[in-house]
């Protein structure tokens, strides 16, 4: 399994931005803060804008804001927005994979794996994260 740095980097900026709604963060707060490559987190941002998941205000006072509450984010929300697909087989997604002859169970398996991958990822939120930091409460 492979979980990309886009994913990797839009979760670990939400979180950071949880941890205090009171005032936007610019993408470079950000990105100091989590140690991501700035212009890489800048078009990651780009695609959670687009998704919904952080809006965004232009200016000296603006930044970015999360989209919605942090306990209506989940990670699943934030693979799909970055991703598209949770899991791919060679760049493509699971739904239509067939084997012949012994390995026709196969990709039985991997859909499973990717099965208990999204069940994971739904149950996981933004906000339970912040709480395992143990830095803020987001509200």
């Amino acid at each position: 399994m492979h979980i990309s740095a886009k994913a990797d980097y839009a979760a670990r900026a939400l979180v950071e931005l949880a941890c205090d709604t009171s005032r936007p963060l610019t993408c470079e707060a950000i990105a100091d803060a989590q140690g991501i490559p700035f212009r890489f987190l800048k078009s990651v941002v780009g695609e959670l804008r687009r998704a919904g998941l952080v809006r965004s205000q232009r200016g000296c006072e603006g930044g970015y804001w999360l989209g919605r509450e942090a306990d209506r984010i989940s990670l699943l929300d934030v693979v799909r927005a970055v991703d598209g697909e949770v899991i791919t087989l060679r760049g493509e997604p699971l739904a239509g994979l067939d084997y012949p002859g012994p390995a026709h169970g196969l990709p039985a398996v991997w859909r499973s794996v990717e099965d208990r991958a999204v069940e994971i990822l739904t149950g996981t939120t933004v906000a339970e994260l912040v709480l395992r930091s143990g830095r803020v409460t987001p509200v």
